[in-house]
């Protein structure tokens, strides 16, 4: 499928009607890409916009409805922003007129609530600024950083910009590595890539693409070929490679053929142990083996594309668990951050995707209901090796503290 990479971080816009938001935005990305005007309630639903901020670098920006919105649609659009928490990496808080009230108090808890970073700019310090009694009042209600700020005049930007590098949650924004606690400078990595229907024309899924630039960016070597030409080459060589990773729908037939020496893994695999709570998705996968007629199984996908008749999360990993367990059983699907249709509590297990195409932080809030009922979750490679009887050893590589090279 073709992933468009979306997985940069997501940095929410929360204040009052009125207290310059969209201008906040503009100031930020330099340019007018959020509508602004003096009448307060312009922006109505929560809008993303992707700019590029000097030091973080592409960023999505998420503008929303003032959290002082009154009236039958106004509590709709409260109601919208308040969901856009699920979502986001890091918070501002605008705040202006010295006004820090229960609306601002309210917000923060839901901020703690989520786990999420935040700071508190006091913008259109221009007209009035910052008195003593009010950053007092702010200090004891929150504990985050609090900046002035005069977007008109353009005024403290760059400290603003310096706030939030120290405060976006650092694998949101920095360089992730997929493989840099299991390999080592020299060590020869093969990758698995089957090419079938789902796959992008003329390029690769970006766990795969990330994959062989992370096996690059730490000295060591990539070996990438399809399952298809894995026989020949080890008929043809004598080379052994330290790691395997494959696609995790190859996992039946790559470890037959892959010797058992050698440690192996999958994409999905390995990207989860990076984003995701990767112990309790091997825990969860034992429910597999639990199921009962009737039990409702949650498909989490986090990416939207064109369903085929390949599609893993959608008709392979269904039928592969009706066959493994038997069981007469249901599946829900909900993509990308959509809305899930039934109480979390009526399901038995959920299954999640790699998640490479959202943020860990989002990732995380998404399973973060199920977790807290007590729900067992697992990933999809991780419950794919599961029902292969390999979940041993394709998480063993993450048991080591890194892979030795033979060479």
């Amino acid at each position: 499928m073709d992933k468009g990479k979306d997985n940069k971080p997501h940095i929410g816009i929360y204040g009052r009607r009125n207290v310059g938001k969209s201008s906040f935005i503009n100031a930020l990305s330099g340019i007018d890409v959020a509508i602004v005007s003096e009448i307060a309630g312009t922006t109505t639903d929560p809008v993303k916009k992707s700019i590029e901020i000097f030091g973080i670098g592409p960023t999505i920006l998420v503008d929303t409805a003032g959290i002082d919105d009154f009236g039958e649609l106004g509590t709709k659009r409260i109601q919208k922003t308040i969901q856009t928490l699920e979502h986001i990496d890091a918070a501002i808080l605008l705040i202006s007129n010295n006004v820090f009230d229960s609306f601002e108090q309210k917000l923060i808890k839901e901020f703690n609530n989520f786990d999420i970073e935040y700071i508190i700019i006091h913008n259109k310090e221009d007209l009035e600024k910052l008195r003593d009694e009010t950053a007092l009042k702010i200090k004891q209600f929150s504990k985050a950083p609090i900046e002035i700020c005069s977007i008109k005049k353009s005024q403290n930007i760059g400290e603003v910009i310096e706030l939030l590098k120290i405060t976006i949650p650092e694998t949101s924004y920095q360089k992730n590595t997929l493989l840099g606690d299991i390999i080592q400078k020299d060590s020869i990595v093969m990758l698995i890539t089957p090419l079938d229907s789902e796959a992008p024309d003329g390029r690769m899924i970006l766990p795969q693409a990330m994959a062989i630039r992370d096996v690059l960016d730490n000295n060591a070597v990539n070996i990438v070929l399809r399952e298809t030409e894995v026989e020949t080459f080890f008929e043809k060589t004598s080379l052994l490679p330290d790691l395997v990773i494959t696609d995790s729908q190859a996992f039946e037939y790559v470890n037959t053929i892959i010797p058992k020496q050698i440690p192996l893994t999958s994409f999905s695999i390995v990207y989860a142990h990076m984003r995701g709570p990767f112990e309790e998705y091997v825990n969860g996968a034992q429910k597999l083996s639990e199921l009962e007629n009737g039990d409702k199984i949650l498909i989490l996908e986090s990416c939207v594309h064109q369903v085929s008749c390949e599609d893993i999360g959608r008709f392979k990993i269904p039928n592969w668990v009706r066959k493994f367990s038997g069981k007469n059983l249901e599946f829900d699907v909900a993509a990308g951050l959509s809305a899930i249709e039934r109480p979390i509590k009526d399901y038995q297990l959920v299954i999640q995707c790699g998640g490479c195409m959202i943020t860990r932080k989002q990732l995380f809030n998404r399973l973060k209901p199920a977790l807290e009922a007590g729900i067992a979750v697992t990933n999809y490679g991780i419950a794919i090796a599961y029902m292969n009887g390999i979940l041993d050893r394709v998480v063993e590589p993450f048991l080591k503290e890194q892979i030795n090279s033979n060479h």
